[in-house]
């Protein structure tokens, strides 16, 4: 069994992106040389998220809406009253979407479906520099 852990760096403009990070993924699969396994994605930080859509802008813009519907900005969230930064909505979506996703490889490629990507989402108010941890586990 073999291990091979990385990071991918992004900067984000916070504006609700949705960027699709599967051909980032997929070179951290191909550089382990892992063949049959799992390959997880976490976010390293508390206000952004991981998890898969088919990243076409019609979704994108629909997947940003229902943020809004379910998690509005302007609601009075007591993390704002408690901490003045403005972005309780930006911690409840990133729980509600998780910060991992665990995605199978397969003769040395990433298991997803064909309209399927893996896509990073920020939810904070500011821009950042992010990190996402890739650790691949599995056989040569």
């Amino acid at each position: 069994m073999s291990t091979e852990r990385d990071r991918i760096s992004l900067r984000t403009a916070a504006k609700d992106e949705i960027i699709d990070v599967t051909a980032k993924v997929q070179e951290v699969v191909t550089r382990s040389k892992v063949k049959e396994g799992l390959a997880c994605v976490f976010v390293v930080g508390s206000t952004a998220a991981v998890t898969t859509v088919e990243h076409e802008p019609g979704l994108v813009a629909d997947m940003q809406e229902a943020m809004d519907r379910l998690y509005p900005k302007e609601a009075d969230y007591k993390h704002h009253r408690r901490w003045g930064d403005g972005n309780g909505h930006s911690h409840i979506r990133a729980s509600f979407v998780g910060p991992s996703l665990t995605v199978p490889v397969a003769d040395g490629r990433l298991l997803l479906g064909t309209w399927q990507q893996i896509v990073f989402m920020e939810f904070d108010n500011k821009p950042r520099t992010r990190e996402l941890a890739v650790q691949v586990v599995g056989e040569g």
